[in-house]
Parts: structure tokens; C-alpha cells; sequence
């Protein structure tokens, strides 16, 4: 049976950040053959669904901004659609909410099954970055599927890819994403040798040392490496890196002048996808380009 085109969704709301993130949506969605969905969630004041068990005393008061809202999420979205058809580019379909928006999101992108959630970020100062924007946050956080967080300058393909490896099924499944993206472009992979010591006197009984760690990490990067090529991947250049890993990560991201960054997310289980994978939530919020989050279970 031939499996389906996959589908991307662009959540828009109208800013700046949103629309270079369309942009990056809709170069991603051609490169994929994807199906382009576009979601604007309109607001309502956070009283109606942020408070469990609260009833508003004027109901017609809350029909109107509810009605309100339902219209502006319709006009905008219209424009944004017009925006992407005016570029002779195709959406699938559109989708206005009213609610919270990042469990507007994350629940349209369930319903739809969705391979890849596409949001902007405003995390652009040293402050917003280190906070993110709270809705880009969320989905990241929640979602079931690979989020790609925009920022800076949208995903023009061909272009240089730059992927992180550690030996784990996400970061396998991060690769093979990043692989179908790369058919024109540059693809650099990346694996950074942990340096922050851990001692574990019953497996280890010694601090590890610099060589130590260095020589599993090339070893590993060898085998990786050598595993992909023979799986006909091409890789334009691996790289060694030695270090904290979300550092070197976004370190070698800006020397190489990568156009995207892909990272695996072990934030898969109730608590672990709250907090996400430490590394991959931490190169989101550093990195000065898109990034983009795949999760294990199923590539984007």
C-alpha cells in the first residue's frame, strides 16, 4: 500500500516570526511532497480556558468575543492563505480555532496526523531566548509529532543540514528525516563527546578521562558514519566535536553557516516530554537558525 503524502502544519498568527515561518513551512513542504495545512487560533481571554470549572455570568458577553474571535481567526487565516497562493504555492486546507493556542495546535495536528508541526519563535533577544516564545515552547513540549522551530532566515533548499548523533533511536530517526531533506543539499553530521564527568564507582571507579571519552566518540562517529553511508545516505562531512553538546551543536551549526538544524528528542513519556530532551530543548532556545525536533516514534 503506498503510504500517504505527508503533511505539514503551519501554525500562523500574523507576526513577523510567522511569516518566515511560512516560508520555511512551504519549502520544507515541497521538498517533501508534503500536503501544506495552515492553522490561526484566535484568542479569547484566558479566564475560558485557562480556569477549570469557570462559568461566566454573562453568556451573551462570552458568545460575543467567542464570535469575535471565530471571525478575526477566519480573516486572518484567509489572508495568510492568499499570502501562500499568491507565491503559486498550495494549501491543503485551512483551519481557524478560537482557544488556547498551543493545545489548538497540538490537537489539530493529532487529528490531521501530522508528520511535521511548523511554529515561529520570538525568542530572538538573550532573555526571549532563554524563555522562548511560551506558545512555540508548548508545542514543542506537547506535541506527538517533529516540530521544526523557526528563527532568523526561513529554509531556502538546497542548502548545508546539520545533524546531531549519539547512538540512540532518535538520533537515528533525526538522521533519516534529515536525510530525505538533503537530496540537493549539504548534509553534515555531528557528534559531540560528552566532557562533563560522571563517576560511577561500580562501573567505573575512576574519573573518565579526556582521551577516554575522545576515542569512544570517534569510534562511535566512525560506526555511525560508516552505517549511514552504507544505507546510501551522503554525508558531506562528520564532525568531532568535544564538550557540552547543545554548545558545540549550536557552535558548529554557525561555522558550517547551516540553513537547519536537526537534533533527536528522547521527550517521548509523560514527564521526559514535558521537560523534552535536555540537549535538543536547549539548542531550540540558543541557536540562531531553525531547528528542527524529531521525535523517535515517527519521522517527519
Amino acid at each position: 500500500m503506498e503510504r500517504p503524502a505527508p503533511r505539514v502544519l503551519l501554525a500562523t498568527d500574523g507576526s513577523e516570526e510567522a511569516l518566515r515561518a511560512a516560508r520555511t513551512a512551504l519549502a520544507l513542504a515541497d521538498e517533501l511532497g508534503a500536503e501544506l495545512h495552515v492553522v490561526y487560533v484566535g484568542h479569547l481571554p484566558p479566564a475560558f480556558y485557562e480556569s477549570m470549572g469557570a462559568v461566566t455570568l454573562d453568556r451573551e458577553l462570552e458568545d460575543r468575543m467567542r464570535g469575535s474571535a471565530e471571525e478575526e481567526a477566519r480573516t486572518r487565516l484567509e489572508e495568510q492563505v492568499q499570502s501562500i497562493a499568491a507565491d503559486g504555492d498550495k494549501v491543503a486546507q485551512a483551519h481557524a480555532r478560537v482557544g488556547q493556542p498551543d493545545a489548538q495546535i497540538v490537537g489539530l495536528a493529532e487529528e490531521l496526523d501530522a508528520d511535521l508541526i511548523v511554529v515561529g519563535s520570538r525568542g530572538l533577544g538573550p532573555l526571549r531566548r532563554a524563555l522562548m516564545g511560551s506558545v512555540s515552547t508548548s508545542v514543542l513540549h506537547h506535541a506527538h509529532t517533529s516540530v521544526l522551530v523557526a528563527r532568523g532566515e526561513p529554509v531556502s533548499f538546497p542548502t548545508k543540514i546539520l545533524v546531531a548523533l549519539d547512538g540512540s533511536e532518535e538520533a537515528t530517526a533525526a538522521v533519516r528525516t534529515a536525510a530525505r531533506l538533503a537530496s540537493a543539499s549539504e548534509l553534515h553530521v555531528v557528534l559531540v563527546g560528552e566532557l562533563m564527568p560522571v563517576y560511577h564507582p561500580e562501573r567505573h571507579g575512576y574519573l573518565t578521562r579526556y582521551d577516554t571519552i575522545h576515542d569512544e566518540a570517534r569510534r562511535l562517529l566512525d560506526e555511525q558514519v560508516e552505517q549511514l553511508r552504507a544505507g546510501g545516505v551522503q554525508i558531506a562531512q562528520a564532525h568531532l566535536q568535544m564538550g557540552y553538546p547543545d554548545r558545540e551543536i549550536v557552535a558548529i551549526a554557525e561555522e558550517l553557516g547551516a540553513g537547519l538544524v536537526v537534533v533527536g528528542s528522547r521527550g517521548l513519556g509523560g514527564m521526559r516530554r514535558a521537560l523534552v530532551g535536555s540537549v535538543s530543548d536547549s539548542v531550540v532556545r540558543h541557536a540562531h537558525g531553525p531547528v528542527l525536533v524529531v521525535r523517535g516514534e515517527k519521522d517527519a
